[in-house]
């Protein structure tokens, strides 16, 4: 129905699947539920299928915006423009600090999902496949060879996904000390000081030091 049709009163489509990610993130997808998503939203419950045919459409809303923003927010990445490995590192290492292109908590809560539907854990697999091979080709494109741009890819990954799943936190200032030595053990190449300080102020970080 096109959206000059529906009442302002109903919501729009987005105004529910953005309710319906909150609790996805706050309680899991057991709690994403219609009357839960109008009681929040202050909303009646019919108004929910001027949208959606049912709560099962809701939830394959959800993992196509997943999909489209964290799997395609890090397949970008790679693909970025660099002038060598070191830097295509560090575009993918951006994933890792900003949300607006990876959202670690709803990485978080889509595998805790997939715990529970194995259609997820299907969605879970495709995405893990289509990263990891994203990193691979990256590390080909700069002259690795298939198996070492695959294992380097594949380690770079499921080392991010460990983070993920531990929860680790780290403030800014830690991650950035020891993110010249991941670049290192996963491209075989320190970073230069320029490339650091490029990758700094992308993410408005200073070294209180001086020093990179």
């Amino acid at each position: 129905m096109p959206s000059t049709d529906i009442p302002a009163a109903k919501g729009s489509q987005d105004v529910w699947l953005d309710a319906a990610f909150e609790l996805l993130l706050e309680s899991g997808v057991d709690s994403v539920r219609i009357l839960s998503l109008a009681k929040r939203l202050k909303l009646s419950r019919t108004s929910f299928y001027w949208f959606f045919k049912d709560r099962e459409a809701l939830l394959e809303a959800l993992i196509a915006r997943w999909r489209e923003k964290n799997t395609q927010g890090l397949v970008h990445q790679t693909e970025a423009y660099a002038e060598n490995i070191v830097e295509a590192m560090l575009n993918v290492f951006d994933c890792w600090l900003d949300p607006k292109l990876f959202d670690s908590p709803l990485e978080f809560a889509m595998r805790s999902w997939a715990l529970q539907s194995a259609s997820v854990v299907s969605e879970i697999d495709a995405a893990d496949a289509t990263r990891i091979e994203a990193l691979a080709r990256m590390f080909q494109r700069y002259g690795y060879d298939p198996l070492a741009a695959n294992v380097r890819g594949r380690t770079i990954y499921l080392t991010q996904i460990g983070y993920i799943s531990m929860k680790t936190q780290e403030p800014l200032e830690v991650r950035m000390q020891r993110i010249p030595a991941y670049v290192e053990i996963f491209t075989g190449q320190p970073p230069g000081s320029r490339e650091l300080q490029r990758f700094h102020a992308r993410h408005g970080y200073y070294s209180p030091t001086g020093t990179y």
